[in-house]
C-alpha cells in the first residue's frame, strides 16, 4: 500500500511539475526590473526588420495589489463578524438560513459574482459597470463566506470551559467573545482568511465582467484596472510574441504569491497543530 501511494503520488505530481517546469522557464527569461515597473507595450511579432518592446506588468500588478487588499479590507471583518454571530450568538432560524447562503455563495462558480455585480451596477451606476470598484465588490463577495464559516468553524473548537470561566469571573459576554474565545482561535481565523485570499488572487472570470483590464497604469475606482489574472487571460491568446512573453512572466510572478500564500498557511497550520500537542 505504501508503494502504491508513492506511485499515485508521482503520477499526480507529473502534470503539476511539467506546468510549473514550464512556467518557470518561459515566464523566469522576460522578468528582470522593467517587468515589474514598465506597463504593457504596442502589440508586436519580431522579425529581421523591427524588434520588440517587452514592456512589463506594472499596470497588473499595481491593480492586483489594489483589488485583492481592498476587497479583504472590505470582506475580512464582515466575515469575522458573521462568524461571530453564527459562532457566538446567533439562535433560532436566521442562524441556519444564514449558514446555509454562505454554504451556497462558498460553492457557486466565481462567475456568477461577476454577473451579480455587473447586474447591480448596470441599474445603480450604468456608467461605471467596468470599474475598479466593480472589481473590488465582486472579489469581496467571493471572500466573505469563505472567512466566515473558518470562522465560525475556529470558534466551535474552543472549549466551552473557557468560555464558562471566565464568565464566571464577571467578564461581560463581548470581552469573553473579544478577549477569550476569538484570541484563542486567531490562528485558524488568520488562516481562513490568507486561504480566502489565495482563492480570489488568480480569480478571472469575475473581474471579466467588473475590473475588465487596462493597459495602461490606473488607480482609480471609477475606471477599468488592470490586473495579472486579466493580463494572461488576455496576453496568452494573443498573436504577438511580446504580449505572449508578458503572460508567461506574469503566469510566474501569480504563482509564486500563490504559493507564498500557501506556505504562510502551511506555517500557521503546523504552530496550531504543535501548540495544541503540547497543550494535550
Amino acid at each position: 500500500m505504501m508503494g502504491l501511494t508513492v506511485l499515485c503520488l508521482g503520477v499526480a505530481l507529473v502534470p503539476l511539475g511539467s506546468i510549473l517546469y514550464s512556467v518557470a522557464v518561459q515566464g523566469g527569461s522576460v522578468i528582470n526590473v522593467d517587468f515589474f515597473t514598465q506597463t504593457q507595450p504596442a502589440p508586436c511579432s519580431p522579425n529581421p526588420i523591427t524588434t520588440c518592446t517587452q514592456g512589463g506588468i506594472g499596470q497588473a500588478l499595481v491593480g492586483t495589489l489594489l483589488l485583492l487588499s481592498l476587497s479583504c479590507l472590505i470582506a475580512i471583518p464582515l466575515g469575522i463578524l458573521t462568524g461571530i454571530y453564527l459562532a457566538e450568538y446567533g439562535k433560532g432560524p436566521l442562524v441556519h438560513g444564514v449558514r446555509f447562503f454562505a454554504d451556497v455563495m462558498t460553492g457557486l462558480p466565481s462567475i456568477v459574482f461577476g454577473m451579480f455585480v455587473y447586474a447591480a451596477f448596470l441599474i445603480v451606476f450604468p456608467g461605471r459597470v467596468f470599474s475598479a470598484l466593480a472589481g473590488v465588490l465582486a472579489l469581496a463577495l467571493l471572500v466573505l463566506p469563505f472567512v466566515a464559516r473558518t470562522t465560525e468553524e475556529s470558534l466551535r473548537l474552543v472549549p466551552n470551559g473557557l468560555r464558562e470561566a471566565a464568565l464566571a469571573l464577571g467578564l461581560p459576554k463581548y470581552k469573553v467573545t473579544g478577549r477569550i474565545v476569538l484570541s484563542s482561535a486567531r490562528d485558524g481565523v488568520v488562516t481562513g482568511a490568507i486561504l480566502a485570499m489565495g482563492r480570489v488572487g488568480g480569480e478571472t472570470a469575475p473581474l471579466i465582467m467588473t475590473a475588465f483590464g487596462n493597459i495602461y497604469m490606473s488607480t482609480r475606482l471609477d475606471q477599468p484596472i488592470g490586473a495579472m489574472s486579466l493580463l494572461i487571460f488576455y496576453n496568452a491568446a494573443s498573436p504577438y510574441a511580446n504580449w505572449n512573453a508578458l503572460a508567461w512572466g506574469a503566469a510566474l510572478i501569480l504563482a509564486l504569491m500563490m504559493l507564498g500564500l500557501s506556505i504562510a498557511v502551511r506555517i500557521l497550520l503546523r504552530r496550531r497543530f504543535r501548540e495544541r500537542r503540547i497543550g494535550a
